[in-house]
């Protein structure tokens, strides 16, 4: 990946943006409005919100406002749980698209996988593709297994699969079972937070290419092949989770970065939640 307008193909042929911007968290209104027209300003392409976030008609609006063409955007949005089901979906998703000011979305995702009601979720999200509402739709938080359930009974497997991914969480099982199947990652809290951006090996590699451990972590998510959406409401951090693309870590030094996995979660467990 050389540049931020660089992509990846969905199993569908769909094209979606390898680096993308989050903005779990961010307030709507001014400060996510703000937020969004700086990160599209400073040339991404993808943002990534979701019902729960609260925050989709700020977004809906700093889109307009910028004026970019729609067919150059990929805007992702996500039923949550409450809102699952299959009717309970298509209504969710009527609600997030009239929020957003938005005749379609790019990717529409099931926010978790709740039992008992993410194969009917997704009944209802395969008609939202099938009628060209949404041009993929994939699901988060999805263990291998829960991917193997609600495969063996959909029509259209997913596109996607947004999991929690940082270099203390690094997910092999999960990935692996996605690549396996074609089903393309996209990492969550990429940046833990902020809780690794002292550890001093992330600084040390940083230090061999002029980049802060931040911009380390996100180059080494994209040399993973996983697509990336860090979030920041500051103006400097949001232009520079996008300087990625003027260096590569050797192997060795995703290795190192490997190696600081303790399988340690800064969100829920999928398997353990209270949903």
């Amino acid at each position: 990946m050389k540049s931020i307008q660089d992509s990846v193909q969905l199993h569908n042929g769909v094209r979606m943006p390898c680096l993308g911007f989050g903005v779990y968290k961010i307030e709507d209104g001014k400060e996510v409005i703000q937020s969004v027209k700086t990160a599209l300003e400073g040339g991404y392409r993808s943002i990534d919100t979701a019902a729960i976030y609260r925050n989709e008609e700020g977004v809906g609006q700093a889109i307009r406002e910028t004026g970019i063409p729609r067919d150059e955007l990929f805007i992702t949005t996500k039923v949550w749980n409450k809102g699952q089901g299959y009717d309970r979906t298509l209504t969710s998703f009527e609600r997030s698209l009239d929020k957003l000011g938005l005749d379609y979305v790019d990717l529409y995702l099931i926010h978790w996988p709740v039992e008992g009601l993410y194969k009917e979720t997704w009944k209802a999200m395969e008609k939202l593709y099938k009628e060209g509402h949404t041009k993929a739709i994939g699901v988060c938080n999805f263990n291998g297994h829960h991917l193997e359930d609600l495969m063996k009974d959909s029509e259209i497997k997913p596109m996607v699969n947004q999991i929690e991914f940082h270099p203390r969480l690094i997910q092999e099982e999960v990935r692996m079972f996605c690549e396996a199947n074609d089903i393309q990652v996209v990492a969550w809290s990429p940046l833990m937070h902020g809780k690794l951006l002292d550890h001093p090996d992330l600084i040390q590699i940083g230090r061999r290419y002029g980049k802060s451990p931040a911009q380390v972590i996100l180059r080494w998510d994209l040399q993973h092949g996983i697509i990336t959406i860090p979030k920041s409401v500051h103006e400097e951090r949001i232009y520079a989770n996008t300087d990625l693309f003027n260096f590569q870590l050797t192997e060795e030094e995703i290795i190192k970065i490997d190696a600081l996995n303790r399988n340690e979660r800064f969100g829920p467990d999928p398997d353990n939640f209270d949903f």
